[in-house]
């Protein structure tokens, strides 16, 4: 029997319903459930013995769900007599990106603080101060753990806090606390010459790759006009590193084999000369431990920190040292535990010296022409009059 019009829209409607009750199923929410305080307090005693309090007198009247928020409280009611700055208590809230050491270290340092010990003898003295430490816990503002380690360090120079505040939110704060003798020179340096944070960032690039290629490098003497100019000229190395890079690269790619291994190094073939050491006799020698060495250099850093140390122009032949028509070479003398560079000489691929050129493109001197004498007839090498 045929269906009225009334029973058919009476059963879409009923369909309608249905889907939408079917709806409301999938996209409801499902039961919350409660905090979790056994395993905040379980995570916040792990590894620690030293609770002020008893876990099982806890009586929190939190509602949130949050486990970082959760542990944190835990960590208040089982360490905390005193309170802390927020600094201190950031690592029971996130502790990503630290090892576990620093974790440990970091929870320590919060409870000897919490408990009303001393911060100092619970290990602090290894970095900092006592005057530092009493910054450190009393800092006030939104500083993260590092940020208020250094904040204290440089108080301890300047009097200035908006200064030191600058100066704790700088690239500086993220340092690595191995190197903490040279960076407390560092903030010890801006804070005897105020800088822009910005300013104070793009050198502390500049001063961590000094660093790390000579630990012994130091800021004594310095000014800020001449660490800017000097970091000019090492942006200028890194981008003439690059171009030369680049050339090497490319001439890599165009000689390798349609099948084979890549290049593994960032130096190019150069001549298969080897390099030459001489110590002269003790009684030639002109200070105690003289010795002379002539080595090839085949990267893009050796080649330009050759052409900035010595005020020539070498790094220019990068193109024909990679094409095989030229290899570069460095005459260097070490005495009294310095190292000093002498002359910078080029070979054509008959090993005939093309020049041969000291600081400013001076010539060699005739002491200088004696050792080149001597590497000449040992290797092969033809010299020019």
């Amino acid at each position: 029997m045929a269906r009225s019009m009334i029973q058919r829209r009476q059963d879409a409607e009923r369909l309608r319903t249905e889907a939408y009750q079917a709806s409301l199923r999938r996209v409801s929410a499902m039961p919350r459930p409660a905090p979790d305080f056994e395993r905040a307090l379980e995570e916040a005693h792990r590894g620690f013995g030293m609770a002020v309090r008893d876990g099982r007198l806890w009586r929190p009247k939190l509602k949130t769900r949050d486990p970082a928020r959760l542990r944190l409280a835990a960590a208040r009611h089982l360490f905390a007599l005193y309170p802390v700055p927020a600094a201190l208590e950031a690592i029971w809230l996130d502790g990503s990106g630290l090892d576990a050491a620093e974790i440990k270290l970091r929870k320590t340092w919060y409870i000897a603080a919490a408990g009303g010990n001393s911060l100092y003898k619970a290990g602090a003295n290894a970095w900092l101060s006592r005057k530092e430490v009493h910054c450190f816990l009393n800092v006030a503002g939104d500083f993260a753990f590092d940020e208020a380690f250094w904040f204290a360090i440089a108080r301890s120079y300047t009097e200035d806090c908006g200064l030191a505040g600058r100066l704790a939110r700088t690239k500086i704060a993220r340092t690595p606390r191995g190197d903490l003798a040279f960076w407390r020179e560092v903030a010890r340096f801006f804070c005897e010459h105020p800088a822009s944070k910005e300013e104070i960032d793009d050198l502390s690039d500049y001063m961590a790759a000094m660093h790390r290629r000579d630990k012994a490098y130091r800021l004594k003497g310095r000014t800020l006009a001449s660490l800017n100019r000097q970091m000019s000229d090492w942006h200028r190395d890194l981008a003439a590193i690059e171009r030369i890079e680049a050339m090497r690269r490319r001439a890599a790619a165009r000689a390798q084999p349609a099948v084979g291994a890549p290049v593994q190094n960032n130096a190019w073939a150069g001549s298969r000369l080897q390099d030459w050491e001489w110590a002269p006799p003790p009684k030639e020698a002109k200070a105690h431990g003289e010795w002379f060495s002539i080595r090839q250099l085949k990267t893009a850093e050796d080649l330009v920190a050759e052409s900035r140390a010595m005020h020539h122009c070498v790094s220019s032949y990068a193109t024909k040292c990679i094409a095989g028509y030229a290899s570069i070479w460095a005459l260097r003398r070490k005495a009294l535990g310095k190292i000093e560079r002498l002359l910078t000489i080029e070979l054509d691929p008959q090993h005939r010296a093309v020049q041969v050129r000291g600081f400013g493109n001076r010539l060699a001197t005739p002491d200088e022409r004696k050792i080149l004498e001597r590497w000449a007839k040992a290797k092969g090498v033809s010299l020019r009059d």
